[in-house]
């Protein structure tokens, strides 16, 4: 078997386990795990795996700032946010995450009917001051600087006492085994909240998110509502989040 085509096996394990495990692929393609050793340090070396003790597991995403993430996959996120607004409809309350893909969001939202915008960031709230129909309701707490949103308990009292109509969330990193997963555990545990607090939840992800894992679930692929995704993206890539979502909405 040529070098590519165990490196492109790896891949497709990595994908359908969330790791793995040099010995038991060694076993499988009748190898030396020597050989096997060698590729996840080759494939580690490239970007492709994130290299552990045994074997390899999903990359963990880069958590640049917030100012820093601005710029970073704009057209993409522009297109996400618009697609996002228009799934929007009249007199609904709709929870905005923070972030810099939902405040795309933002900037593409309806202006020729009112309905209410939740959001934990005071960032995304600034974003609505000269909106002309949208209510805005602000939750507060203890601020995460990284995503710019409210976490805690206060937060989560207040969000505990609404039910938006739907959610826009935002994560760093999304794999078919290791879920939609951020990299704050108090900031998971808000997202996880809003999710069981909402009707329907939709999250928006930018082409280098997918088969990453950050060190904080907020949940699985198959628990929101849909996932709203680059036009780009291919059949090959998007088909293990077809199997455990088959709502799927190109942007």
């Amino acid at each position: 078997m040529l070098t590519s085509q165990r490196k492109s096996l790896i891949l497709d394990i990595l994908r359908r386990d969330g790791q793995v495990i040099a010995k038991q692929v060694a076993e499988q393609l009748s190898l030396s795990e020597d050989t096997i050793r060698r590729d996840l340090r080759e494939m580690a070396a490239e970007g492709l795996l994130k290299r552990v003790h045994g074997g390899a597991m999903p990359l963990s995403p880069d958590l640049p700032d917030f100012s820093t993430r601005k710029d970073v996959s704009l057209e993409a996120k522009q297109r996400l946010g618009a697609k996002a607004a228009g799934l929007i409809r009249p007199g609904q309350m709709v929870f905005l995450d923070g972030g810099t893909t939902t405040a795309e969001i933002v900037r593409s939202l309806p202006r020729s009917f009112g309905f209410t915008v939740v959001t934990h960031s005071p960032t995304i709230a600034a974003e609505l001051e000269h909106h002309p129909s949208v209510e805005v309701i602000l939750i507060g707490g203890r601020i995460y600087k990284h995503s710019m949103v409210a976490t805690g308990a206060v937060a989560m009292a207040a969000i505990s006492q609404i039910r938006p109509d739907i959610f826009f969330l935002g994560v760093t990193a999304a794999h078919p085994v290791h879920g939609l997963s951020t990299g704050d555990f108090e900031e998971a545990a808000i997202k996880r909240h809003i999710a069981g607090c909402s009707a329907e939840t939709y999250v928006l992800l930018t082409e280098e998110k997918f088969d990453r894992a950050s060190a904080c679930q907020v949940l699985p692929v198959a628990e929101v509502s849909g996932l709203i995704v680059s036009e780009g993206m291919t059949e090959t890539q998007l088909s293990a989040y077809r199997s455990l979502n088959p709502a799927i909405l190109a942007a």
